[in-house]
């Protein structure tokens, strides 16, 4: 029970990464915010003079995801993959940081211009980072909550047509089905306003933060009631 809810968690993590990516991609020129790949393919055009392709925004995005990634990991120690105080820390500071963005996007008046568009990119980045590093640590398999290529490899590699037993096919499906309905819904915000889809994205993630937590201090209880039986 416990990890299928971790595993909830993650799968909703997963959703609000589709979202920011396509707010950067679509808001704030061809930048991704989460998924790295993305952002070293559209690094690599644009070092090699492909029109209208952006360098500097994604170079940022890629140095600020690594710089969130290594704080998280330090944050989080050696701790294992059950949910940690540390964790919350995590979850609960990104939720923090995409709730500063979204007032930072609201007032500016032109958010996804120049300096001020670097500065959320790469903020933003650095958030997924941290939120990746978390993640990473929970060992939730076939859900990484930034990316799903591999997701996808498995999902056909391990399936019934290629002669395979289908393992973890739902949560692989899900997986790319919520990162493709955060797309979506990413790409809908910014009909209205930039600052909405972030707003959205960092009360989904302080969802997960309490919900996350409230779990670890029950298992803590239980496990304290159960030594106190055995003792």
């Amino acid at each position: 029970m416990t990890r299928r809810l971790d595993l909830a968690m993650l799968l909703v993590l997963t959703f609000s990464t589709g979202m920011v990516d396509a707010i950067g991609y679509l808001g704030f020129d061809k930048v991704f915010t989460g998924n790295m790949t993305g952002n070293v393919v559209i690094l690599g055009m644009g070092l090699a003079g492909a029109e209208d392709t952006p360098v500097l925004r994604p170079a940022l995005a890629l140095a600020f995801f690594m710089v969130g990634a290594a704080l998280g990991g330090r944050i989080l120690g050696r701790i294992g993959e059950d949910w940690h105080v540390r964790t919350t820390i995590i979850y609960a500071g990104v939720a923090v940081g995409c709730a500063g963005l979204a007032v930072y996007v609201a007032l500016m008046p032109n958010p996804e211009v120049g300096l001020a568009g670097t500065i959320f990119t790469s903020a933003l980045s650095a958030l997924m980072g941290a939120q990746a590093a978390a993640a990473r640590r929970m060992k939730i398999a076939d859900v990484t909550t930034v990316v799903v290529t591999s997701t996808i490899v498995g999902l056909a590699s391990d399936s019934r047509l290629a002669g395979g037993d289908s393992v973890r096919w739902i949560r692989r499906a899900l997986a790319v089905l919520l990162i493709l309905i955060g797309a979506i819904a990413g790409a809908a915000t910014l009909m209205i306003n930039q600052w909405i889809g972030i707003a959205f994205v960092a009360a989904a993630i302080a969802v997960v933060t309490v919900i996350g937590h409230r779990g670890s201090k029950k298992r803590a209880l239980a496990a304290a009631a159960e030594e106190s039986v055995h003792a």
